[in-house]
């Protein structure tokens, strides 16, 4: 009886601890008796010990995630695919399928709302992206045009356009003269992630162009920033973004977290390429790589937050 006083005490830390432990020593078969044991010895399920010893974030909604996948509960498992409005009847389901008492765990209900909450944006915000980067930029659509125009008028407005089909394209990184052939990979989502930072970060967008355009240093402004889209994109395909987004959005994370991700990626990259020195602009894509897998590497910390994050007092007046 003293023993199983002692273990119920296990609940914050040492429950996170002997949880982590436990499942690292043991293989599936012997981790799923571990779990019954835990659940016999502490009255709560993994779930519960999750929620309770883990604070909210990506530490936790990581591990809810992680734990209804590898369940052999169906209701548990279809969990990570519940679309928002679902959410509240799941979390009833999960109590009745895992025989939770709420009076004793009166927390448990909210905690795993929020997680699935955010697991459930997720996979909305992946299929918004991908909407988006599929949609095909249309000369013939004016708010198309409007937004490219847009951007030249936000990274170059003391210089008028001379007509819609230029050269001119060239000085804020496209390639041709029509820069409508530049979008062809990431699609629209290309162009508004290159409006968004011009437009929300207008004078670090203007002070990155002014790096692109230096005469040994320089690279394509442009291209290099639908580069950086395809790199954002890719994260968040293969699911790398979780951490990030669990810990800077509480909520459902929406297309404008996603810009906003964008914007560190472009501002980041920028001061990495200037800081690395690459012999020419041919080496682009050795120092692409080393910076992805420098992001890649900030997406494996606990706490990782990449939001960008800089005083306009530090650029000049335009």
């Amino acid at each position: 009886m003293q023993f199983r006083r002692i273990v119920f005490r296990l609940q914050g830390a040492e429950g996170m601890m002997l949880d982590t432990i436990c499942q690292y020593l043991c293989g599936s078969f012997l981790w799923f008796w571990m779990k019954w044991f835990l659940r016999q010895i502490t009255g709560k399920c993994e779930l519960q010990r999750i929620c309770q010893g883990y604070e909210p974030g990506a530490a936790r909604t990581t591990r809810i995630e992680n734990s209804l996948k590898s369940s052999k509960n169906k209701v548990l498992q279809d969990a990570v695919n519940v679309k928002e409005d679902a959410v509240e009847g799941c979390v009833t389901q999960i109590v009745k399928e895992k025989g939770i008492k709420e009076q004793k765990d009166p927390k448990f209900k909210v905690n795993l709302h929020k997680c699935l909450i955010q697991i459930s944006g997720y996979n909305t915000l992946f299929t918004t992206v991908e909407e988006l980067r599929k949609e095909v930029f249309d000369s013939e659509n004016e708010e198309h045009e409007k937004l490219l125009l847009k951007l030249w008028d936000l990274l170059m407005p003391a210089v008028k356009l001379e007509s819609r089909i230029t050269k001119h394209w060239g000085s804020i990184g496209f390639q041709g003269d029509d820069p409508k052939t530049d979008f062809r990979g990431m699609g629209l989502l290309g162009l508004v992630n290159l409006v968004f930072f011009s437009e929300n970060y207008t004078k670090a967008a203007r002070h990155v162009l002014s790096h692109a355009n230096h005469p040994s240093l320089g690279y394509s402004y442009a291209i290099v920033g639908i580069n950086l889209t395809e790199m954002a994109y890719s994260l968040l395909r293969s699911g790398a973004l979780k951490p990030h987004f669990y810990n800077t959005v509480a909520g459902k994370p929406h297309i404008h977290h996603f810009h906003l991700f964008y914007c560190y990626l472009a501002y980041e990259f920028d001061k990495f390429w200037v800081e690395e020195k690459p012999a020419s602009i041919m080496e682009f894509n050795i120092y692409r790589e080393k910076f992805h897998d420098k992001v890649k590497g900030f997406l494996l910390e606990p706490d990782v937050s990449l939001i960008l994050k800089i005083d306009s007092k530090n650029f000049p007046d335009d």
